[in-house]
C-alpha cells in the first residue's frame, strides 16, 4: 500500500510535519517514507491511497479504558443521585457489571471499537469486569477486538467484592488469557485488579503469587479519598504503601487515577517505575478532584492517558486534560499543552510497546507498524512541529477523521466502516438493553433497600 499526497505528522520524540510526503506499507509495517512524487517512481505497482492534501499520523492511543460500561449510556439511576464517588460505585458501576452476560459483554466490547475506528483511536488498554461471567470473558472481548481490527490489552478486574471463589476465578482468567495471547500481534494480556479497597490481604497475597515473572498489574489507585481510608483501616498504610508490600509495583504495572496519593506514595511509584494513567473527563465527572499530572511529569514520571470508558475519542481528552488543571489550580500554566501532546502520544506510545514487545507502535518511521489515520484539518494559521498540539487543542474535531488503518489493513475509509456493520451491531446492542437495564435495576434497588 502506498499512501500519496499527505501531510505526514510522526510524532516521537522530536515530531516532524513532513508535507506533500508518502508512506509506504509491507506485511503491516512502515517500509518507506518519503516525497510523494518519488515514492509513486519507487512502488509502481502499489496498491495506492490517495489523502488528498490530508494529515496522516500515527492512529491514537487510550491507556486506560473499560468497554464493559457503554450500557450505561442513557441509563436511570434508581434513588436519589449518587452523593460521592463509592456511591457511584455500589450503585452504578457494580451493579451494572453484575448484570453483563456473554451477549452483552460482546456487544459492549463491539460498540466501544466502532467508535474508536471512527475516532482513529487503533491501539487501546481495556479494564474488564462482568462477575456473572467470567470464564471467557476476555476471549469473547478479544474476538470482537479481532473481527474490528483494532490492538487492544486486555485484563480482567480480580476483586473480593463478590467473594473467594469469583476472586480466584478473576485470576483464572488473566491467567489463562495472558498464556493464550503472548505471541498475538494484535491483541495482548494483562492481570487486572479492581482496587485496593475491594482486595483484602488473601486475594494480595493470591494475584502476588500467581502472577508470572517480568509482567505487571492494571488497577485503579486512590481515585478518591475513600481508597485511601480503607487502606488506612486495614493496613494503617496508604494505598501504595499498602500494595508495595504485596509486588504490585513493577516496571509493566498500570496505576490508573492516583488522583489522592501523597508524595511519599508518588516517590514509591517512580522508583518501581509505574505507568499512571490520567482519566480527566472522567475525574470531572466523577468529582474526584485532579491528579497533580504536572508535578508527576517534572519528577519524570510514566504519564499518560486513557479514557476511563468515556467517548474515544481521545483528543477530547487531551482538551480536556489541558482545561481542567487550569481550573482547578487557578493557574493558566499547568498541562503545557506540549506536556499533553507528550503524555498521549510519546508516553502512550512506550507504554503499548511495553505490551508488544519489539514492535515500534504510535509513530511514522521506517518500520514502526502501519497504524495510521487521516485527519481532515486545513489550518488556516502555520502548522509547525512545534505549535501542532495547539493545533489539536483549539482546532481538531473527532469529524475529522476520514480513513483509519491498522496493520496496513483499512478498518475505515472516507468515514465509511469496512470491518463493522455499525447499524446491524447498534441494533443488536438495543435489543440487549432492555434486560441488561431490568437487571442492572434489580441489582441497584437491592442496594437501595440493603
Amino acid at each position: 500500500m502506498l499512501i500519496t499526497n499527505a501531510t505526514l505528522v510522526t510524532w516521537g520524540e522530536a515530531n516532524r510535519v513532513l508535507h506533500h510526503h508518502a508512506l509506504y506499507i509491507k506485511d503491516g509495517l512502515i517500509e518507506a517514507i518519503g516525497p510523494s512524487d518519488e515514492l509513486a517512481a519507487q512502488y509502481p505497482q502499489a496498491d495506492v491511497i490517495d489523502a488528498r492534501g490530508q494529515l496522516v499520523m500515527p492512529g491514537g492511543i487510550c491507556a486506560h479504558t473499560h468497554f464493559y460500561g457503554a450500557y450505561a449510556r442513557g441509563m436511570a439511576i434508581p434513588g436519589p443521585a449518587p452523593a460521592n464517588f463509592p456511591q457511584i460505585l455500589e450503585r452504578l458501576w457494580w451493579p451494572l457489571d453484575k448484570a453483563l452476560d456473554q451477549d452483552s459483554v460482546r456487544a459492549s466490547a463491539l460498540v466501544s471499537l466502532i467508535d474508536a475506528i471512527k475516532h482513529g483511536t487503533t491501539t487501546l488498554i481495556d479494564h474488564h469486569a462482568s462477575p456473572n461471567f467470567i470464564d471467557g470473558s476476555l476471549d469473547v472481548i478479544a474476538d470482537a477486538v479481532a473481527q474490528a481490527g483494532l490492538r487492544a490489552v486486555l485484563c480482567y478486574e480480580v476483586t473480593d467484592r463478590d467473594g473467594m471463589d469469583k476472586m480466584h476465578a478473576g485470576i483464572a482468567e488473566n491467567l489463562r488469557f495472558m498464556a493464550a495471547r503472548k505471541d498475538d500481534t494484535h491483541i495482548r494480556g494483562t492481570f487486572g485488579l479492581h482496587a485496593s479497597l475491594t482486595l483484602n490481604d488473601e486475594a494480595l497475597r493470591a494475584c502476588a503469587d500467581a502472577i508470572p515473572d517480568g509482567e505487571g498489574f492494571h488497577i485503579h489507585v486512590a481515585e478518591h479519598e475513600a481508597d485511601e481510608e480503607d487502606s488506612l483501616r486495614k493496613s494503617g498504610k496508604r494505598v501504595v504503601e499498602r500494595l508495595d508490600e504485596y509486588g504490585i509495583w513493577r516496571d509493566k504495572t498500570i496505576a490508573a487515577h492516583c488522583v489522592h496519593i501523597d508524595e511519599n506514595e508518588r516517590r514509591i511509584l517512580q522508583k518501581r517505575g509505574v505507568w499512571i494513567t490520567h482519566q480527566p473527563r472522567s475525574n470531572m465527572n466523577n468529582a474526584v478532584g485532579a491528579a497533580k499530572v504536572d508535578e508527576m511529569l517534572a519528577a519524570g514520571m510514566n504519564v499518560c492517558l486513557g479514557n476511563d470508558g468515556f467517548s474515544n475519542n481521545m483528543w477530547a481528552e487531551w482538551k480536556a486534560a489541558y482545561l481542567l488543571h487550569k481550573v482547578a489550580s487557578r493557574d493558566p500554566r499547568k498541562a503545557n499543552g506540549g506536556d499533553i501532546a507528550r503524555i498521549a502520544t510519546v508516553h502512550n506510545a512506550q507504554l503499548a510497546e511495553r505490551f508488544f514487545a519489539g514492535m515500534r507502535i504510535g509513530e511514522l518511521v521506517i518500520g514502526a507498524v502501519a497504524d495510521v489515520i487521516f485527519v481532515d484539518y486545513h489550518p488556516f494559521t502555520p502548522l509547525t512541529e512545534g505549535n501542532m498540539p495547539w493545533h489539536i487543542l483549539f482546532g481538531f474535531e473527532a469529524s475529522m477523521v476520514t480513513t483509519t488503518i491498522v496493520g496496513g489493513n483499512v478498518l475505515m475509509r472516507d468515514r465509511q466502516l469496512i470491518t463493522l456493520d455499525e447499524a446491524a451491531i447498534a441494533a443488536e446492542a438495543r435489543a440487549l438493553a432492555p434486560k441488561v437495564w431490568e437487571r442492572y435495576t434489580a441489582n441497584a434497588q437491592a442496594v437501595l433497600n440493603a
